[in-house]
């Protein structure tokens, strides 16, 4: 990957696309021998979830999860013009590459369990899908910034853990994304 992008006047090397999300697509990028990750906000449609203004909601949910508490990358720039937020780099593997390698989680339920409670007392859900976390040196990082008002229906116990082992819902999951 050869493309350059820019925020706040800095230049970061992409390196690699590391995902496509719901609001924006996360490269890991470089900048001065320093990994990062560069997210670009997009605008492509997405049938099950309604946003607003996305780089505002970025930076409100980050501070939202730090109020709680939860263990996230730290934001590092914001380029509102471009659309463009830079966040350290959290290396690892996600909890999804452990359960698609039919390796154990239970020793992150106890962390996320954790993240989940200090999510629900500060009256938020987080995105519990296990694309979302890295595992760096064993802890689990939430590397997503996305939050939610509170629901039960939405919380880890009745949501996330369905995607934490290879449950029908995660294989489906597999099935149709080519996983």
């Amino acid at each position: 990957m050869d493309e350059v992008l820019t925020v706040c006047d800095k230049k970061y090397k992409l390196i690699k696309l590391l995902g496509r999300g719901k609001g924006g697509y996360s490269y890991l990028a470089e900048r001065e021998g320093k990994q990062v990750v560069l997210k670009q906000i997009h605008h492509e449609p997405c049938d099950y979830y309604t946003f607003g203004n996305k780089i505002e909601a970025e930076l409100h949910d980050y501070e939202r999860l730090q109020k709680a508490g939860i263990r996230v990358p730290e934001l590092l720039a914001v380029d509102r013009e471009a659309e463009r937020i830079v966040k350290t780099y959290i290396q690892g593997n996600t909890i999804f590459d452990f359960v698609r390698n039919g390796l154990s989680v239970d020793p992150y339920l106890i962390q996320v369990r954790e993240m989940a409670k200090q999510a629900k007392a500060a009256g938020l859900n987080i995105d519990y899908f296990p694309t979302n976390f890295v595992v760096q040196d064993g802890l689990i990082w939430y590397v997503d910034y996305e939050c939610n008002e509170y629901m039960d229906e939405w919380n880890f116990e009745n949501w996330g853990i369905k995607y934490w082992s290879r449950t029908p819902e995660f294989e489906d999951y597999l099935k149709y994304h080519n996983g």
